[in-house]
Order: C-alpha cells, then sequence, then structure tokens
C-alpha cells in the first residue's frame, strides 16, 4: 500500500484568513465566538456563533450565497493544485442561506443549494478536470473525506486529491440546533463540567494529498501524512452519541490498526470536543477504554472556532500537523472546571507532546465516528 502525503493545507475560521492567524489566535487563548449579527437570534437558546464577520461583500448580488464567498477566500491563498487532481468536497449544507432567501420571496440562485454546487465552484476556478465527489456525513464529513483521499492513493486509485470542506451559519442551521436544544446559551466550554451545548461556527479548509511518487515527480516536500483511519456507525439515536462509545471505539481502533501503532504510540489528540453533554462524556468514556490509565494529551478547538460541521475534520487535520511539528498542543477554550475524567488529558493552557503521532477524532448525527492518525511530517 501506498503512503498518503500532506503537501499543503489552507484554513479560514473566525480567528484569520489562514493557518497562522488560527495558530496564533489558538495559542493566545483567544476566541473567536461572538453574538450573531447577520440574522435575528432574540427568538433562539442562545445568541453565540463563531461568524466570519465580513463574509459578505456589498458588491455580491443578493441570490449568491456567502459560501461562495468564503471559497473565493480559500481559493485566493491556496497553494497550487495540479489539475488532474481528484476533488473530494465536504459541506453539510453548502449555500443553504438561499434557502432561506427563496422562503421570504427573494430573488436567488438555486443552483447554491445543491452539494454539488462546492464540487463545481471548486473545479471551475481551479481548472480541475475530475469533478469529483462530495461527502456529506454530518460532522465527521470532512474527516472522512480525508480518510477517503489517503484510501484513493494508498489503493493507487490516485497520486493526487484535493479535499475542500467547507460550512457557512445560516438562520436554518442556528434554529434547527436550537430547536434541538443542542445550543450553549454561553461560549461552549469542551469537557467542563459546566457545559451546556455546542456553539456553531463557520469555516473552510483545503489539505493537498499526493503520494509519494508524484511528491517526488514535482519536488514538494510533505508537511505529514496520513497513516490510518477508521469510520464507524454506532447506529443508536439520529442525534445523541452511544453512551458506550462503542462506535468511536470501533473508529479509533480501525486507524491504529491500519497505522500499525499501538496506543501508547499516540503523542496528542484532536478531540472532537463540541461542549455537549453526550458528546463529551462519550469521547472521555472511548479514551479510557482505549488508553486506560494513560492520558494522552488532547485538545478541543471549539471554544475558540465553535462547531465548524462539515468543515470541522479537515480544519483540526490542518491544526494536527502543526501540533506535530512545533511540539505543542494549543489550550482548550472555556475548560476550567474538567468534568470527572477530563483532568489529565486536558488543559487550559498550551501542552508540551513528545512523539511522531497524533489523533484527531469527529462524531455526528446519526451515530457516525470517524478518527484519523497523522505522522509528523518532514524536518526542514
Amino acid at each position: 500500500m501506498k503512503q498518503a502525503l500532506i503537501t499543503d493545507v489552507a484554513t479560514v475560521t473566525a480567528l484569520g484568513n489562514d493557518l497562522g492567524q488560527l495558530w496564533q489566535g489558538l495559542m493566545s487563548g483567544k476566541t473567536g465566538i461572538k453574538p450573531v449579527r447577520h440574522f435575528p437570534v432574540e427568538n433562539y437558546i442562545s445568541k453565540y456563533a463563531a461568524c466570519i464577520e465580513d463574509l459578505t461583500l456589498p458588491e455580491r448580488p443578493t441570490e449568491s450565497s456567502r459560501i461562495r464567498i468564503l471559497l473565493d477566500r480559500l481559493l485566493e491563498k491556496m497553494f497550487p493544485v495540479p489539475t488532474d487532481s481528484f476533488l473530494i468536497t465536504a459541506t453539510t449544507k453548502a449555500g443553504i442561506d438561499n434557502l432561506e432567501q427563496l422562503c421570504r420571496g427573494n430573488r436567488t440562485d438555486t443552483q447554491d443549494l445543491l452539494l454539488s454546487s462546492i464540487l463545481d465552484i471548486v473545479s471551475q476556478k481551479l481548472k480541475l478536470t475530475a469533478r469529483g465527489i462530495n461527502i456529506n456525513a454530518a460532522c465527521a464529513s470532512s474527516t472522512i473525506a480525508v480518510a477517503q483521499g489517503a484510501a484513493m492513493i494508498s489503493s493507487g486509485r490516485a497520486n493526487s486529491v484535493l479535499v475542500c470542506c467547507i460550512d457557512i451559519i445560516t438562520e436554518f442551521i442556528f434554529s434547527g440546533f436550537s430547536s434541538l436544544k443542542a445550543l450553549s446559551p454561553f461560549p461552549c466550554r469542551p469537557f467542563d463540567r459546566t457545559r451546556n451545548g455546542l456553539t456553531p461556527g463557520e469555516g473552510a479548509a483545503a489539505i493537498l494529498l499526493m503520494s509519494e511518487n508524484r511528491v517526488k515527480k514535482d519536488n514538494l516536500s510533505s508537511l505529514g501524512k496520513v497513516l490510518g483511519w477508521g469510520v464507524s456507525n454506532d447506529a443508536t439515536h439520529i442525534t445523541a452519541p452511544a453512551q458506550d462509545a462503542c462506535g468511536l471505539i470501533m473508529a479509533i481502533r480501525q486507524a491504529l490498526k491500519r497505522a500499525n501503532l499501538k496506543e501508547q504510540s499516540i503523542a496528542a489528540i484532536n478531540a472532537h470536543g463540541t461542549g455537549t453533554v453526550y458528546n463529551d462524556l462519550m469521547e472521555l468514556t472511548a479514551f479510557r477504554q482505549v488508553f486506560g490509565e494513560h492520558k494522552v494529551p488532547a485538545h478541543s478547538v471549539k471554544g475558540s472556532i465553535g462547531h465548524t460541521m462539515g468543515a470541522a475534520g479537515g480544519i483540526e487535520v490542518a491544526l494536527g500537523l502543526k501540533a506535530l511539528s512545533t511540539g505543542v498542543i494549543p489550550p482548550t477554550v472555556g475548560f476550567s472546571d474538567p468534568e470527572d475524567g477530563a483532568k489529565g488529558f486536558f488543559s487550559s493552557e498550551p501542552t508540551e507532546i513528545l512523539g511522531n503521532y497524533l489523533m484527531t477524532t469527529n462524531s455526528g448525527f446519526g451515530g457516525i465516528n470517524a478518527a484519523i492518525i497523522l505522522a509528523k511530517g518532514e524536518t526542514k
């Protein structure tokens, strides 16, 4: 099996338009979570989200979705992408803000409502020769997209794969989480005893994966490798995770087996860490079951950039590579009173890590779970 190398990444979040700004904000304990301003929130149980505040341009036609502006921003800063790259996109709702415009009788571009619109926009802008596929697997969408890209390279079906993941916050999404009583009335507090729900965020990431032969041919260097991945579904409930964490445990063990690593080889964990009562308890159960008494340094970024839904896994893969290269993981913002079992895993301060392998996990509605194991990249 061939190895899947990551040669470049790009991110846009509420903490900045590139990975450097995001990393600096995370390490200083900043948060992009603020009161929502681009739609009314008076009737919902929360007023908070991690929005990209300048994601509206006056010259943009009203019929276009805000997701097009975010894609433009991501692609503007993107590295050169080989035109023969296979494209995998990940989004949960695409330009769903245009559905709101349609329901209000406003002129709108209905094509933006389709998940395939992301494929079309990216393919056209980058002049890719293969149209690709979109993965919609709730909040594990981009984790699975990265796994799918790595699997294609590993099996020899592709030698260059671009993963592009993106989601925006709309009133449709905000009202849905509110009706489920999943929103926190205050900025989310992952793994904290006082946590009371998630805070949505918007963001995007692009990850370019290549085979070793393609990297050598194009004279590139690698930021890291995707060594292992696992995907499962606990099939327990339409929104709630299995309390015994059976699905996430299975995904983690699949990833470890594929990477040919033992549990003690993992230097750090990027947890899903949404701040909901049941998700965080489920993850702690999984970590205790897999790692036993060994407390692996872990963190969640969602207290800083919110839950970016379909983009979460891609953003967190980019951050995982940064953590491995710097030997430190960021603090978990909002974490001050540890939930039972969280102490020793999570910290409100940056934490040094030792080792070459990091695991990142994501879970989503419908019982979906995914885990990826990253290996440290080349040193220069």
